[in-house]
């Protein structure tokens, strides 16, 4: 069929796009959603007549079986919107398209997208809005969660992957604390988590487990746990962890081989607490002073002076420094490029952080394996960025050495 357009009609038209540009990109979407309909009904009737092994109105003998029409379906495309298609029919009910998914409204790559931007921090409710003007469709909240759940046996195979291949050297360990539903009630439930750092200073999530942070049975477990998924234990090098009750004692029951590091953060918020307000930032000086020291000797002998100065008029405070002086000033036994990682719990503070960060807004978790699935998203994007920042490397990324190789070890010089 010959198609023509007058030349007053052509005017009228681009007399329109000028005073609407946007009407153009709406007709030709508009355009591309019929044209794609009518594509995939294309498709279906030469499926249909695959199946039934004949063309519309060819005769057999002793063939039961016919078309019976169609019936019309709505289907959502990937940067296409949402479509109408005629799905063929036959008299027997035997035919089934395996064009369009079965009992779906839209393809897979949409419930991916979607299940992404959930896990990157929009809501289901705001996806929800938001799906009408990204696919041409709304998608309600539940679809989007049950889309959400399809990712939990991923997830947990993450979880329960085997660790056997490695090399594990420094474990930074803590828990951390979400509003979780359980049936009918809300209650605070600890997350543990743990962070390997292999031979070459690479960052990698061990383990993501609920569980009481508080309880020594409970990480007894999750060290077992880690070792029966192939973690070799015995070149576990050092532990590095806060004051968690029992946490210290059973990781050198774990681990024998290994040191337990505590977090100078933590140790130094406890002597701060027993502190009157006045004193709080002379004896502050004095810790840091401590803490990073040159070497271990000096640490020392900075520690002798700051009992000497404080063990009359603050002995509680001198008294809980001296408790953990000694696991304080582990880090000084390994390579000093690593001092700067292995003083504090930083590097695993900095994955609860963005556990909070992206769970904040949603209030409530929906549960434990709702729970998994945002901490494993998070866990493998950190470990994205941590590629550029192993532990022993840090010196190579401060901005001053950055200069002095540019100045003296390119081209440019």
């Amino acid at each position: 069929m010959k198609v023509e357009i007058s030349v007053p009609e052509v005017v009228e038209i681009f007399n329109e796009i000028q005073q609407q540009p946007e009407s153009l990109f709406e007709m030709i979407r508009v355009d591309l959603r019929q044209t794609v309909g009518e594509y995939l009904s294309s498709i279906m009737k030469a499926e249909m007549s695959n199946f039934l092994g004949r063309e519309p109105y060819e005769r057999q003998d002793g063939e039961p079986n016919h078309r019976n029409g169609s019936y019309k379906r709505r289907f959502a495309l990937k940067g296409i919107g949402e479509v109408n298609v005629n799905v063929p029919r036959d008299r027997a009910g035997k035919y089934t398209t395996q064009i369009l998914p079965r009992s779906k409204q839209y393809e897979k790559e949409i419930s991916r997208d979607m299940s992404m931007m959930f896990l990157a921090g929009i809501s289901t409710r705001s996806l929800s809005m938001l799906s009408r003007r990204l696919i041409g469709r709304s998608i309600s909240p539940t679809e989007i969660s049950n889309v959400n759940s399809e990712l939990s046996e991923s997830v947990e195979k993450w979880r329960r992957r085997d660790l056997s291949r490695e090399k594990i050297k420094y474990i930074f360990i803590d828990g951390v604390n979400f509003p979780m539903r359980y049936c009918q009630s809300v209650e605070l439930t600890p997350v543990l988590a743990a962070i390997g750092v292999n031979e070459t200073g690479q960052k990698l999530v061990l383990s993501l487990q609920a569980g009481d942070k508080e309880s020594s049975v409970t990480w007894r477990e999750y060290f077992k746990d880690l070792k029966e998924r192939g973690l070799d234990g015995s070149i576990v090098q050092l532990g590095i962890m806060d004051g968690l009750p029992g946490l210290e004692k059973v990781f050198r029951e774990e681990f024998p081989n290994a040191r337990v590091q505590r977090c100078q953060v933590h140790v130094a918020r406890n002597v701060l607490a027993k502190v009157p307000k006045k004193q709080k930032k002379i004896v502050a000086d004095g810790v840091r002073s401590i803490f990073y020291a040159s070497s271990r000797k000096k640490a020392l002998e900075l520690y002798d002076s700051f009992v000497s100065r404080w063990e009359k008029d603050l002995p509680s405070a001198v008294a809980c420094l001296d408790r953990s002086l000694d696991s304080c000033l582990t880090f000084f036994s390994f390579p000093q490029e690593e001092w700067i990682s292995l003083r504090t719990t930083n590097v695993i503070e900095r994955l609860n952080k963005e556990f909070k960060r992206r769970t904040k807004p949603m209030e409530i978790v929906a549960g434990e394996d709702a729970c998994y699935r945002l901490l494993a998203f998070i866990s493998l994007r950190m470990e994205l960025h941590w590629r550029s920042n192993p532990i022993g490397k840090v010196g190579r990324n401060l901005p001053s050495l950055k200069k002095l190789a540019w100045n003296n070890f390119t081209q440019k010089s």
